[in-house]
């Protein structure tokens, strides 16, 4: 018998440029594949790449992720080099990957669902669909211990921030030093951000707003004024960052990642973090209603996730955009582009109470913002 290890990409990326990516979609089998003797394949240990399924005797992944994380296929598959467990993983936006966690409730398909913004995980943990009372083996720093929730339901794994100030600065000598600043004539459509619908990094974003605010009302007032004011919503960051650089608009507020990242490939792109910022968490959940077995996979992925080797998988994963995060582990630091977390006036968003109302908030942006 011949050992095979076989990566099957099933899906594409569909990007428009200047318009909005109209679906991010891409399905990852990494799996030892046991090859039946008798010569299906001709050469010993040799490695395929394959549209079709894979073959009959070929074992059947268990566990399954769901992620919208830029380093998700190479921790993936780091983790499958380190354990030997097949994984199947599904990476699309977080908007379709809730759309299709809610769509499947009462016949699931994921194990475990890995994207940004924690309040999509306090609403399934007050819908019942997260294990809890389950914390991996690691030693958090003080990022991390302040983001687990009190029942264990889910699982940090890094901090970015939501709606920081992208800017060129050959374009735009003096941005915006406040929120209400945005609103200023000065701006008049010139300003981008993402559809929380389908960014998972914006929703924490608006939520923010409406924190800071003082409430759902007021939140919707200041949207309503940037709309206004020009403001052009587009799907994800990198339809933003695009509308950016191709000169659309001067100032887009989007994931912190994305924009340091954007200011390692383009020289001039500048990021800055007005006050007060929202952290977004990177945050794995693991789906209760899995067989045992999975269950099990699932928490040694995690326990990857969080090792040094995870770690390392997740910071070259991505290196211009989501690997840029604050790390919630001690001992583990940010890559040298990411600034210091203490130089960030941030506030604290709680994930219960607006997690639940992440679907009419969106409702709402979609139909008197975007629409």
């Amino acid at each position: 018998m011949t050992e095979n290890n076989q990566t099957e990409i099933i899906g594409s990326r569909r990007v428009k440029p200047g318009g909005p990516i109209t679906t991010r979609s891409k399905s990852l089998f990494v799996g030892a594949t046991l090859l039946a003797a008798g010569g299906m394949l001709a050469a010993c240990g040799s490695s395929t790449t394959s549209s079709s399924p894979a073959s009959a005797s070929a074992p059947l992944p268990t566990l399954v992720v769901y992620s919208a994380q830029g380093y998700d296929s190479a921790t993936v598959t780091a983790f499958h080099k380190a354990t030997g467990i097949p994984v199947s993983l599904d990476d699309d936006s977080t908007g379709p990957l809730l759309t299709k966690i809610q769509a499947e409730a009462s016949n699931p398909k994921w194990g475990l669902l890995w994207v940004d913004g924690d309040e999509a995980f306090a609403s399934m943990d007050r819908q019942g669909m997260l294990l809890k009372g389950w914390e991996p083996n690691v030693n958090f720093n003080s990022l991390g211990k302040a983001l687990i929730p009190a029942d264990k339901s889910y699982i940090p794994t890094g901090l970015t921030m939501a709606g920081t100030l992208v800017y060129n600065s050959s374009v735009v000598q003096n941005p915006p030093k406040t929120w209400s600043d945005l609103l200023s004539s000065n701006w008049k459509g010139q300003i981008g951000m993402n559809d929380p619908a389908v960014s998972g990094p914006t929703f924490p974003f608006v939520a923010g707003m409406m924190n800071y605010l003082g409430g759902i009302t007021q939140g919707e007032a200041y949207y309503q004024e940037l709309k206004a004011n020009g403001l052009q919503v587009f799907q994800t960051n990198g339809d933003t960052l695009h509308a950016l650089e191709t000169g659309q608009i001067k100032l887009a507020l989007i994931q912190s990642s994305a924009g340091i990242g954007a200011g390692i490939k383009v020289s001039g792109i500048k990021t800055v973090f007005l006050a007060p910022s929202t952290p977004i968490p990177g945050v794995i959940g693991i789906d209760n209603k899995m067989p045992t077995a999975v269950i099990a996979e699932a928490k040694k992925f995690v326990q990857f996730v969080l090792s040094p080797a995870g770690q390392k998988a997740m910071q070259s994963g991505d290196p211009t955009g989501d690997s840029l995060y604050w790390p919630v582990l001690s001992g583990i630091n940010p890559l040298p582009a990411v600034p210091s977390i203490s130089s960030i006036k941030t506030q604290v968003v709680n994930p219960y109470k607006w997690g639940p109302q992440e679907g009419t908030i969106n409702t709402w942006f979609t139909n008197n913002i975007v629409g």
